[in-house]
Parts: structure tokens; C-alpha cells; sequence
């Protein structure tokens, strides 16, 4: 449930934001994976949900790229 209302939150963003929203994402997903090669980071399935809402987001966005074509 928690992930449908992630992506219906998605779906109600403008294109400029869904970018901005993926920017932060994947420096979200670097600075984690700098923390888990340094044994900094403590909750190491961060990394894997970081990962799955970036494709999410990008799914997103290639749908609305395809309804606008």
C-alpha cells in the first residue's frame, strides 16, 4: 500500500519536478553506497529501496513522455 500511494504521488508531479525528484534520488543512492564501501552505513536495504524508487520514478516519467506523444 505504502508503494501505490509513493507512485500515485508521482503521477500527480509535472515533468521538471519528476526530474528534480530523480536528481535527488540518485545522489541519495551515491552518497549511500559512499557510506556502505566506508562501513558507514548502518541499514544497508536503504540501497535497495533507493534503487526500486528510481525506477519507479523513471517509469513515470517515460509514461507521461508516451501519453504527450
Amino acid at each position: 500500500m505504502k508503494t501505490n500511494k509513493y507512485v500515485e504521488d508521482l503521477k500527480a508531479k509535472t515533468a521538471v519536478e519528476l526530474n528534480e525528484e530523480l536528481v535527488a534520488a540518485k545522489k541519495e543512492l551515491f552518497n549511500l553506497r559512499f557510506q556502505n564501501a566506508t562501513n558507514q552505513l548502518d541499514n544497508t536495504s536503504r540501497i535497495k529501496e533507493v534503487r526500486k524508487n528510481i525506477a519507479r520514478i523513471q517509469t513515470v516519467i517515460t509514461e507521461k513522455a508516451r501519453v504527450a506523444n
